[in-house]
């Protein structure tokens, strides 16, 4: 909206101070949305709305960001003061104020697009292919007699370590296995002297693989594939402390176990000696009364064998009872023995005639029994109650009319004597059987 007096001379528009924030507004969105923008964070701050506000600036210039809620909670990294990097947004002006600002829709580091495209292929193609897998990582040696790390010679992480493991365990030998950390050479140099500590002898028990903190550009040596297979094929566990804790490289995911800090992974081979000097101290003790305890144990069973072998006449005394119990004792069982077996033969002798007596009775009551049985069974006596049996010629016995024919001689055995017949044609009902004239 804009005003002007009457019968004022031509001269500027004057606008409403909202309608040319408004108006400032769409032309910035009508020229330059959506933009990118590189540069450094300045005043970070997160509202407790979850709200992101902050400023980008370089050497010639500031520009004020706000990032909403939707899209803070998508990064995968906290933003700091200080950090590169590259956003996405709309200019806006925000009204209230009359400030211009850019809404940012993403952030990312300065420089990492490129970079961590190259590394998220790698890590899937490298994973896919079982480098990764959780059983094929060993566990760490809890009492390591020697220590290995590969890190440059003038990194502070090489400070930390040697600080660390001499605060901790003093005995235990370093060797240490001199590398670039960073640079185009880094790769092949942290192949070389991780092989050369697998060759050692006699060998590492662990191996630390470390490097203070750094940009993806700084740390990207530890992305290199070669340098993956080679911790993969490590004879022994190795640990990976590179960078800082929300730093992640392929030599993380490799490795048998990965460290938050270099000093972090010296730590995880280090137990304090004053740890183990306790625990020796606390297994001698165990011993101690254990072997104590044995001793008195000993001295008692000693001190039985000394009483008994100085009193031998008691001894023998008690030997001599339970020989003397041992002697009656067989007297007495030879004596009831030959008693019992004197009084078998007159036993035997009484009891032989009625035995004999009972099983003649019984013998003779089996055989009265068995006649019975023939005598039921004889011919004869079903002969006797009008019954016939019929004989061929040849004495078999006729049981079928049909094995007869006209003219056969048979004989009818009858109760009190034999008939001669002689089968004669019948009628058709079957053959008639009559006597001879």
């Amino acid at each position: 909206m804009s005003f002007r007096e009457p019968n004022a001379a031509p001269g500027p528009r004057v606008w409403a101070v909202g309608a040319l924030c408004r108006a400032v507004a769409d032309a910035l969105d009508a020229r330059f949305n959506p933009v990118s923008v590189r540069g450094e964070i300045s005043g970070f701050s997160r509202a407790s709305s979850g709200h992101c506000y902050f400023s980008l600036k370089d050497e010639a210039g500031q520009l004020r960001c706000a990032m909403f809620r939707r899209a803070a909670g998508l990064l995968d990294f906290t933003p700091r003061d200080g950090d590169q990097v590259e956003v996405r947004g709309r200019l806006a002006v925000y009204e209230p104020r009359g400030d211009l600002q850019l809404v940012v829709e993403s952030l990312r580091r300065a420089g990492q697009g490129a970079l961590f495209e190259q590394f998220l292929q790698r890590k899937a193609r490298l994973e896919a292919e079982g480098l990764f897998d959780p059983a094929r990582k060993r566990a760490l040696p809890s009492m390591p007699r020697a220590v290995g790390v590969v890190t440059s010679l003038g990194a502070a992480a090489l400070h930390d370590v040697v600080t660390a493991l001499r605060r901790r365990v003093p005995h235990i030998p370093v060797v240490l296995a001199p590398s670039a950390v960073q640079g185009a050479s880094a790769p092949a140099d942290l192949v070389r002297a991780l092989q050369s500590l697998y060759r050692l002898e006699p060998a590492v028990d662990v191996i630390l693989l470390v490097r203070g903190g750094g940009s993806i550009e700084d740390l990207w040596a530890f992305n290199d594939e070669a340098l993956a297979r080679t911790i993969v094929q490590s004879p022994v566990p190795v640990i990976s402390g590179v960078g800082h804790e929300t730093d992640f490289t392929i030599a993380d995911f490799c490795a048998d176990l990965r460290a938050p800090t270099p000093t972090a992974a010296a730590e995880l081979v280090s137990a304090p000696r004053d740890l183990w000097l306790g625990a020796l101290d606390l297994l001698d003790e165990r011993l101690g009364d254990a072997l104590g305890g044995r001793l008195d144990v000993l001295g008692q069973r000693l001190d039985q064998a000394a009483a008994r072998l100085g009193r031998p006449s008691g001894l023998v005394a008690r030997q001599q009872l339970r020989l003397a119990h041992h002697a009656q004792r067989l007297h007495y069982a030879v004596l009831s023995r030959r008693e019992r077996l004197a009084q078998v033969p007159q036993a035997i002798a009484s009891d032989y005639s009625a035995k004999f007596a009972r099983s003649l009775t019984q013998l003779r009551e089996r055989l009265e029994r068995v006649a019975l049985r023939l005598r039921l069974l004889d011919p004869a006596l079903v002969l006797q109650r009008g019954y016939a049996l019929l004989t061929d010629g040849e004495g078999r016995a006729v049981v079928s009319a049909g094995s007869l024919q006209a003219g056969d001689a048979v004989v009818a055995r009858l109760s009190d004597g034999s008939v001669d017949l002689t089968v004669t044609p019948g009628g058709a009902t079957g053959t008639r059987l009559t006597p001879p004239p």
